[in-house]
């Protein structure tokens, strides 16, 4: 088989070619269905590509995910944590994919420099990918590791972060072999130095190593990493008590947390996948990840307790212990019966996690505020327990088949299927080690998606999804840190369009129903519960592509309407949900200078992001308004001596815009600062 040649059965080798304008893929990897081309998909995906990270600088999934008008950041840009809001819901790091399988990437922040690319698909997709670890329905995440290409990569980036933040990113690759069917990739990178944000320093490293063996009709990937993070005065979300309106937002540059408060995290996976052509279009496949990690988090969390900004926090020693296992193995075929083509899959998955975490409170409460914060003598966490004794653990299994029957050419596709899901959840005594509640849920989800072509270019789609999800874990700030919930049934309605204009621009619009019950963590008491019922409605316009040449643009707008539906005793019946506001926008562009200005390649950047007010409360009295962040920046690529040299500078938050972000799940996130960005770019 040619070199660059997959058959449409797999999904190992390079991802599908990029969309017109290299920042969007024209295909993505739609859960057990593999690669699908975005324009014959009943689902709303995007698949941002490596050289997008690499012009915008991104340094998280969360800086990937500003690209996107229906996600919105969940915790804060330099608390070491990845969390979002997708379409109103809940997604954590947790619940990202890897090639696939979940359970495998780190549980707080992913490393994205040895991605390839980042799928975003919006909404709930049990059918298509089986529960998260978390349960969470908003979307999946999914992470394509890279591979070696058939040319040489040997690519050096250095980066300045505002204050004083170093990076250096080393991207290596080779293939070998006759027929260059053994191939080798690794991505290390390391970053230390202060942040924008007053007394906080932030040391990140990760090394990762891409094999793999592309034969005749076998194909093997293998992926290894390491990475740790150490964050002093990590930035952390804050509740706010009932009864008074949330304070506006401090100077973000300001650190309302202790400076002896710190956060260090460790994670390790290796994953193996396999395929094997067992006919033409016949391929079956397995797969298998394992994953380590662990995190402690010395500091508080802070509860406003007034309008002035007032707050109380008590300092604590929070440990967290995830471990997971988990196996996929399937079969992909097509074929035809009469005028139909079918694309058939199967698959079997299994998760196996075990996850561990202990809180120990250490001394009196601060009392503070956060416009003129109060900073007191170092409190000691010697002698406190470190390790994370099991708290509670999941098996998650599933069997699925599900047929994508096609025909007309193509113009009529029709997605039909169901996966049957169990999912085992135990709590645990962490000093006794004994089960103190246990539960068992299980059912058939079934889902159906629709693809319609009246006219070249234009696909009509609809899709009805409903999946059993695992009902999460209390986060670390809530008083039952650690509890598991039993899972829940969640149920979405989605029509659509999408039209390619020749492969130069992209246009989609989706409108969506999601219904599921509702989690919340009580801003008084501090626990968190599943209690209640939200139905989130939206609607989605999306632009990607290279309309004209050296312009390019990618963002949207996205309306939403978040209504809770059910609540204790029917008190907030017909309130909008916390954290969801009524408009999102978010708009990239980038647009190359004429050659006569430059003898490289100049490019100007920019991007504008809106967010609506949202409420705080369930009961709709606390608020935050809206807010508007503005980036700019611009790169420069020459030629010297023979080799790519790439200047890239941005500014985010150009105009130093003080705001809170979001309120989502009963927590108030801050924005991040004003931060000038640089990296220059080597191709070896």
């Amino acid at each position: 088989m040619p070199a660059n040649k997959t058959r449409p059965t797999s999904v190992i080798g390079q991802p599908p070619a990029p969309y017109g304008g290299g920042q969007v893929g024209s295909s993505a990897r739609v859960g057990l269905l593999g690669n699908r081309n975005i324009f014959d998909t009943p689902f709303n995906i995007t698949g941002y590509t490596e050289k997008l990270v690499r012009d915008q600088q991104a340094r998280t999934v969360t800086d990937v995910a500003d690209n996107d008008s229906s996600i919105r950041i969940n915790a804060p840009r330099y608390g070491g944590i990845d969390g979002f809001l997708v379409r109103g819901f809940p997604v954590f790091a947790g619940d990202f994919a890897l090639d696939g399988i979940y359970g495998v990437v780190d549980w707080r922040s992913q490393a994205i420099e040895p991605m390839e690319r980042i799928e975003v698909l919006k909404g709930p997709n049990a059918l298509l990918n089986g529960v998260p670890p978390l349960g969470t329905i908003g979307g999946a995440i999914n992470l394509i590791p890279k591979r070696a290409t058939d040319a040489p990569i040997t690519r050096v980036t250095t980066s300045f972060a505002s204050r004083e933040q170093l990076g250096t990113h080393i991207d290596i690759g080779r293939r070998f072999g006759p027929n260059n069917e053994w191939g080798v990739r690794f991505n290390g990178a390391f970053r230390k130095g202060s942040t924008p944000i007053d007394f906080q320093g932030d040391e990140f490293g990760v090394a990762a190593l891409a094999l793999d063996y592309r034969g005749e009709r076998l194909r093997v990937t293998t992926d290894l990493e390491l990475q740790g993070r150490d964050l002093d005065a990590p930035t952390r979300q804050k509740t706010a008590l009932a009864g008074f309106p949330i304070p506006s937002s401090p100077s973000l540059l300001i650190n309302p947390q202790q400076p002896w408060e710190y956060y260090n995290a460790h994670h390790w996976h290796g994953a193996l996948r396999a395929e094997y052509d067992l006919a033409e279009n016949v391929t079956a496949y397995a797969a298998y990840g394992h994953s380590r990690f662990d995190e402690l988090f010395f500091g508080g969390v802070l509860q406003i307790v007034n309008a002035r900004g007032d707050f109380s926090t008590t300092p604590t020693l929070t440990s967290q212990d995830v471990q997971s296992d988990t196996a996929d193995i399937g079969l992909r075929a097509r074929f035809e019966t009469g005028p139909l083509e079918h694309q058939l899959a199967l698959s079997a998955v299994g998760l196996w996690q075990d996850t561990g975490i202990i809180n120990t409170s250490v001394g009196r409460a601060i009392t503070s505020n956060i416009f003129t914060p109060l900073y007191v003598p170092a409190r000691s966490d010697f002698g406190l327990r470190r390790d994370a004794p099991r708290t509670a653990s999941r098996m998650n299994r599933s069997v699925v088949i599900a047929d994508t029957l096609s025909a007309y050419d193509d113009h009529v596709l029709l997605t039909l299927g169901g996966r049957w899901q169990q999912i085992d959840v135990k709590n645990y005594n962490a000093n006794s080690g004994s089960i103190t509640s246990s539960t068992t849920n299980q059912a058939f989800s079934p889902a159906a998606g629709l693809v319609v072509k009246p006219i070249e270019n234009l696909s009509l789609y609809a899709n009805y999804i409903q999946g059993l999800s695992s009902g999460g874990i209390a986060p670390v700030n809530a008083i039952n840190a650690g509890e598991a919930f039993p899972a829940f049934i969640s149920r979405q309605i989605e029509v659509g369009a999408k039209y390619d204009f020749f492969g130069a621009l992209g246009l989609t619009v989706a409108a969506f129903d999601i219904t599921q019950p509702s989690s919340f963590t009580d801003p008084t008491t501090r626990r968190f519960s599943v209690d209640g019922e939200q139905r989130n409605r939206g609607l989605e316009l999306n632009v990607f592509g290279e309309p004209t040449p050296g312009l390019r643009l990618l963002g949207g707008v996205t309306w939403l309407d978040g209504v809770l539906t059910k609540t204790a005793n029917g008190a907030n019946n017909g309130k909008t949900a916390a954290g969801v506001p009524d408009v999102q926008l978010n708009l990239y562009g980038e647009y190359d200078l004429p050659f006569w200005l430059a003898p490289g390649t100049a490019t100007l950047t920019g991007r504008v992001i809106y967010t609506s007010f949202q409420f705080y409360d369930q009961a709709n009295t606390q608020s935050i308004p809206e807010w508007t962040r503005l980036d700019l920046g611009g790169r420069y690529t020459v030629e010297i001596e023979g080799r790519p040299v790439t200047l890239r500078i941005s500014v985010e938050n150009v105009l130093d815009t003080n705001y809170w972000a979001t309120t989502g799940r009963g927590l108030l996130t801050a924005a991040a600062p004003r931060t000038f960005l640089v990296s220059t770019t080597v191709d070896f």
